[in-house]
């Protein structure tokens, strides 16, 4: 049997609720909870494949709604934790593809490397691409995606070394990432293909 506080907030409009939500009232916060929790985890679910991940990607959304409660600016409850979900599917997907490509590339890299023909094909038209991407970056992101990347320098090193704030050799970093990713997205789909089929 539902207490008499649950079902005060029951009868809450979701914008009642994003009122109470404001005022750090965790009864508001709860019924929120309650009442899109499931639906938030069947589109993710749906979209992902993976429960563990969807649960995941919606107990972040809540835990950020909540911390962020004083300054969230929410029109439309409903709308903001759907759209708000579906941005963090999307850098989920985003992640877990950089990351299939990063694994392919250390097997390649690795000690266990190019013991066939095949490999040694592949970690050569990888390298290469790495290459050919990183000089495509602007002389200042390439020097510092290499200091960061090659030579393992942490980011109050390079700032120090190149001159700039932190928070520039961050957007460098970040930038870097980007081009990058994007110059390899090609052949790393093209080299996971081929690495699934045989």
């Amino acid at each position: 049997m539902l207490s008499l506080s649950t079902s005060k907030y029951a009868a809450f409009s979701d914008t009642d609720l994003l009122a109470a939500l404001r005022t750090d009232d965790q009864g508001g916060f709860t019924e929120i909870y309650q009442r899109y929790c499931y639906q938030l985890v069947a589109l993710a679910y749906r979209k992902l494949g993976n429960r563990d991940a969807a649960e995941e990607l919606v107990q972040d959304l809540f835990e950020s709604l909540w911390n962020r409660r004083a300054s969230h600016e929410i029109m439309q409850l409903k709308q903001y934790l759907f759209s708000a979900l579906h941005y963090r599917i999307i850098n989920y997907i985003k992640a877990q593809r950089v990351r299939a490509g990063y694994e392919l590339y250390c097997r390649l890299t690795g000690p266990q490397a190019a013991t066939t023909t095949e490999d040694a094909l592949a970690h050569g038209e990888l390298s290469a691409a790495l290459l050919a991407g990183m000089r495509r970056l602007p002389t200042k992101t390439r020097e510092i995606f290499q200091l960061s990347r090659l030579k393992q320098y942490s980011v109050a090193e390079i700032s120090g070394q190149v001159n700039l704030s932190e928070k520039t050799v961050e957007y460098h970093l970040t930038k870097s990432l980007k081009l990058l990713r994007n110059y390899l997205r090609d052949f790393l789909v093209l080299l996971i293909v081929f690495y699934r089929c045989f």
